[in-house]
């Protein structure tokens, strides 16, 4: 009975495998320990699994709260990532410009007056996204004695896409435009380009983690 009530849980919920492991097994051995109550109190074994279950509630309505806490144990993960690595890289970036390259009266190429705009909304943006990341996690703390855990992984799903989408439009802007501007800007040196490339695969990891996080999310309603 508790083995096949987990296998449901498991079924039905949807997330980061270790935090998931963690819930199931936490789920158990509460299912275990209300069943031992009951045996010690002369229930058949069958009939103290069977009570344990009815107590802990229907399979439905715990997943939608286990995929709440999912959703937000995720979210937060995604969210540390952009407040601590999207900041990172830009900073990386530049002091391996400075280091490998020089500054940046060295280049051969002419830089027009509107690449200056969009190079300076980029780096701009690039440290909007940890405000944003750090407004969530603060905001979440601030929320969770307000609002249930749904709601609250809704909430925390929304500033991740938002993160996500001007760190994304951020990166992506600035390339476009250093790509029509003169190509070889995005290798100044083997170290830059390099950053260059780990900046544009995290940005992707972030979409990634921000689609299973609606995902997830999505699944509370279902």
């Amino acid at each position: 009975m508790i083995d096949g009530y987990i296998q449901e849980l498991d079924r039905r919920l949807h997330g980061c495998g270790r935090f998931k492991a963690d819930l199931l097994e936490e789920a158990r051995d509460g299912l275990h320990d209300a069943a031992d109550a009951y045996r010690a109190g002369g229930w058949t074994d069958e009939d103290a699994e069977r009570r344990a279950v009815a107590d802990f509630g229907p399979a439905a309505v715990v997943a939608r709260d286990y995929q709440a806490e999912l959703g937000m144990l995720s979210g937060v993960r995604t969210l540390w990532k952009l407040v601590i690595g999207v900041p990172l890289m830009q900073v990386s970036w530049d002091y391996a410009r400075i280091l490998t390259f020089g500054e940046w009266t060295k280049l051969s190429t002419p830089t027009p007056d509107w690449y200056k705009v969009v190079a300076h909304a980029s780096h701009g943006a690039v440290f909007i996204v940890p405000v944003i990341g750090l407004l969530a996690l603060l905001g979440t703390r601030w929320l969770s004695r307000r609002l249930d855990g749904v709601r609250l992984a809704r909430f925390c799903g929304v500033l991740i896409a938002v993160a996500v989408g001007v760190n994304l439009a951020s990166v992506g802007l600035l390339i476009g435009a250093t790509g029509v501007v003169d190509a070889s800007r995005l290798f100044l040196s083997v170290p830059c380009a390099l950053l260059m490339v780990a900046w544009v695969l995290l940005s992707v990891r972030l979409v990634v983690l921000a689609r299973r996080s609606w995902g997830g999310y999505a699944t509370i309603v279902a």
